[in-house]
């Protein structure tokens, strides 16, 4: 047999007394869930990225090697 207050209590209770997120700041389950890359994963993007920036200005600097080859030869 349980009290009044007891039954009042358990009613009102929220997942086994484990407070309610607060909508103001909730995340989605996805964004709560989101794997955080490791050091490794970071730094290999960081050098692929990188390497890209790095290949686009040696195409630049070859093109400008052509075209100054270019005016020396006129």
């Amino acid at each position: 047999m349980t009290t009044l207050e007891y039954n009042e209590w358990w009613v009102r209770r929220i997942n086994d007394n484990i407070p309610e997120l607060s909508h103001e700041n909730s995340q989605s389950i996805e964004e709560h869930l989101r794997v955080v890359p490791s050091e490794l994963e970071i730094i290999t993007q960081y050098f692929e990225r990188r390497n890209v920036e790095l290949e686009k200005k040696i195409e630049q600097m070859e093109e400008e090697k052509m075209n100054l080859r270019l005016d020396a030869d006129v």
